[in-house]
């Protein structure tokens, strides 16, 4: 099984910054695309940024120039760099990770970590 950790939510005031990670271990074969996603109280969930194992990255609009995702491949870990906060980020911030492995069965799966809150005061 693999399961994903996150840290670095908190408390920050609006302008501030934040970095968050999240580290994956297990039995790992290979990692495909990782990402960020949040809820915020009586939203949906939504993709805040996301990036694939040779580096490319895709962002939502509301982040773009302000959010920053990277992965250490041979960590597991991706990170997500919050500058610039807004109180419109606050949200439970989770981390995705979709995996292959051609021993398991299913052969491919998407794990979700527990999330970490990240609050904006304004």
């Amino acid at each position: 099984q693999v399961q994903l950790v996150e840290s670095g939510g908190g408390l920050v005031q609006a302008g501030g910054s934040l970095r968050l990670s999240c580290a994956a271990s297990g039995s790992i074969f290979s990692i495909n695309a990782m990402g960020w996603y949040r809820q915020a109280p009586g939203k949906q969930r939504e993709l805040v940024a996301a990036i694939t194992s040779g580096g490319s990255t895709n962002y939502a609009d509301s982040v773009k120039g302000r959010f920053t995702i990277s992965r250490d491949n041979a960590k597991n870990t991706v990170y997500l760099q919050m500058n610039s906060l807004k109180p419109e980020d606050t949200a439970v911030y989770y981390c995705n990770a979709d995996l292959s492995n051609p021993n398991s069965d299913p052969p491919d799966l998407e794990v979700w970590g527990q999330g970490t809150l990240v609050t904006v005061s304004s």
